[in-house]
């Protein structure tokens, strides 16, 4: 492994602190744009002549799109150089950003979220190989907390700051502000960035790439097709079959390739086959909340963009407190207990939001936001280490990126489900204005907790806690994509 010049920060080494502020600005600026649009997406609908129950898809496109890139990133990376991928993906997100900005129409701006979502989609897992490969594996880990902080802090600056451009400035602004960073990001890159250039490059799966990403698409446009909008049903049915055809298609094609994407070997770890599952099916009931609460606070309870974006603030704080305490929980209980109990923790504080109203005391809306913040951030911790924590070296890399996947993916179609469940209630209750659509939000919040809930089966498929269960599930974590 290439060894810097310089050390990790908090070792020393300016060029070392260098390459780590850079990767971290990058990892701050893909999740800050993946929760920065939920405020804004009402004032997006009324100045693009939208409704506001119809823009999930500025969300769906950009985590569609980084989900199917990601499987390519280790790849490019090895091809071209870690340099010059970053550097172009810092320039895609940057020019994505101004044509979102500049976006006359919903069709433009979702174009630009998946121009955006490209960039966005290999500034992570890009800059985290640039780190492994730049520091010795004793220094990694420190390194790469350092370089995860700034993750945390995208969410729950997002909504907050997405509210406040909107109030006091415009939409167009959430996207402006990316421009400055990205330009003094492509200056830092060519100047700090190593090459990455003089590794083996593998062969590429081109074959299996495409089905995989053919599936995701597929299922993902039928998801949001259900709503009715602009598809006949039976185009929704072919979609779906066909994005479930393709998917499968690729895992036969990987089971007899020498150089899959993904090997089906990774499955035959119980705990990886598990997470994985219950990351993708958990994810899609809880991933909606961050599309439907600002929704909820701004079209039915009158909430101005800043202080939608306010009320996020609990969730973001509860979350980051509760992550030391679900260590503990595991260690004393093991995961099984831990993620069945707390899944149905999570779709039970789901389906409280069906009792939300305008008449309600502050204080009580707050409490809820922090009791769902807290539950959430244990679920996504305890699934995430579960999935990795049994991996060998040799296929870590390649099931952390199955895992960065899935979560994207999951997100995606969470919102688009979301939505669905949301046109259809709006249309089946009866009435007009606030309070018919009040009534569609409260039954999308029950259904979409009872999903979360169900999910609970899949994790109750872990063995009894033992001594394997309850080891240190302190392996570093991927984003977690809340």
């Amino acid at each position: 492994m290439p060894s810097p010049s310089s050390e990790p920060a908090g070792v020393g080494g300016p060029r070392g602190d260098i390459l780590l502020w850079l990767v971290a600005v990058g990892f701050f600026m893909q999740t800050l744009d993946a929760t920065i649009v939920n405020t804004a997406l009402p004032a997006m609908a009324e100045s693009l002549g939208e409704s506001p129950l119809r823009m999930q898809w500025v969300v769906v496109a950009y985590s569609l799109t980084m989900a199917m890139l990601i499987p390519a990133s280790g790849w490019i990376s090895d091809r071209f150089g870690t340099r010059r991928v970053y550097l172009g993906a810092i320039l895609l997100f940057g020019l994505g950003s101004l044509a979102c900005a500049l976006s006359p129409s919903l069709p433009a701006l979702i174009a630009a979220r998946v121009l955006q979502g490209l960039g966005g989609a290999l500034l992570l897992p890009v800059g985290r190989l640039a780190v492994l490969r730049a520091y010795p594996r004793e220094q990694f880990l420190r390194a790469m907390s350092f370089v995860s902080v700034p993750g945390l802090i995208g969410p729950l600056l997002g909504p907050t700051l997405g509210g406040w451009l909107v109030e006091y400035a415009s939409w167009h602004w959430i996207f402006l502000i990316n421009l400055p960073v990205a330009v003094i990001g492509c200056v830092a890159t060519v100047l700090h960035m190593p090459s990455g250039l003089g590794y083996a490059v593998k062969r590429f799966d081109l074959g299996g790439y495409a089905l995989l990403a053919f599936g995701m698409v597929a299922v993902s446009l039928s998801l949001d097709g259900l709503t009715g909008i602009g598809q006949e049903q039976a185009n929704v049915l072919v979609l779906l079959v066909f994005g479930f055809v393709s998917i499968t298609a690729y895992w036969l094609r990987a089971a007899r390739r020498p150089d899959p994407l993904f090997a089906p070997g990774l499955f035959l770890v119980p705990s990886l086959r598990i997470g994985l599952l219950g990351n993708l099916f958990a994810r899609i009931g809880s991933g909606c909340m961050p599309f439907l609460i600002p929704l909820l606070l701004q079209v039915c309870m009158g909430y101005a963009p800043a202080q939608a974006g306010m009320m996020m603030l609990p969730v973001a704080l509860a979350g980051m407190g509760a992550k030391p305490l679900v260590t503990r929980l595991i260690l004393r209980f093991g995961y099984r207990r831990v993620l069945v109990g707390n899944t149905l923790c999570v779709g039970f504080m789901m389906m409280t939001f069906a009792w939300a109203g305008p008449d309600q005391p502050l204080w009580l809306h707050l409490l809820r936001l922090a009791c769902f913040g807290a539950v959430n951030s244990m679920q996504f911790t305890a699934m995430n280490t579960l999935t990795l924590k049994d991996l060998e070296s040799d296929s870590a890399s390649s099931g952390n990126s199955l895992l960065s996947m899935v979560q994207m993916l999951a997100i995606g179609m969470g919102v688009a489900a979301a939505a669905t469940v949301l046109t259809g209630y709006t249309a089946h209750f009866t009435g007009h204005g606030v309070a018919q659509t009040l009534r569609a939000f409260h039954a999308t919040f029950l259904t979409m907790g009872v999903v979360t809930m169900a999910s609970a089966w899949i994790f109750w498929q872990l063995p009894q806690a033992g001594l394997a269960d309850r080891a240190s599930p302190a392996r570093s974590e991927p984003n977690e994509g809340a």
